[in-house]
């Protein structure tokens, strides 16, 4: 709340809504309308629980409550997600991936 009592929320980059969802707390994922400004949809992020998070290839793994924000509801995106869906490969596993795609490609 302002000094006012004006109740407000600050997004990750910075921007202030003025009168959201009471319903949304510290670390929700809100969806915001572009052109508007008004909070379309939110995901509750509950403090004091565990998170474990669980990529596109099904690994699985603990971390801490500042690591996470939720880019989603159930396996639906919000966002559009970088290519092999977010998934990070290792040095091996880009090499054999740029091998095996040379291997297909005639010169």
């Amino acid at each position: 709340m302002t000094e006012k009592g004006i109740p407000y929320i600050t997004t990750f980059d910075r921007s202030t809504i003025r009168y959201p969802d009471p319903l949304i707390k510290a670390n929700d994922t809100i969806k915001i309308e572009i052109e508007t400004r008004k909070v379309v949809e939110f995901i509750k992020l509950d403090i004091g629980n565990i998170v474990m998070v669980q990529d596109a290839a099904d690994q699985e793994f603990a971390t801490r409550l500042g690591n996470v924000f939720s880019i989603g509801k159930g396996s639906k995106p919000w966002v559009t997600l970088p290519s092999g869906k977010g998934i990070k490969l290792s040095i091996v596993e880009e090499a054999k991936k740029k091998v095996g795609a040379l291997k297909g490609t005639v010169v």
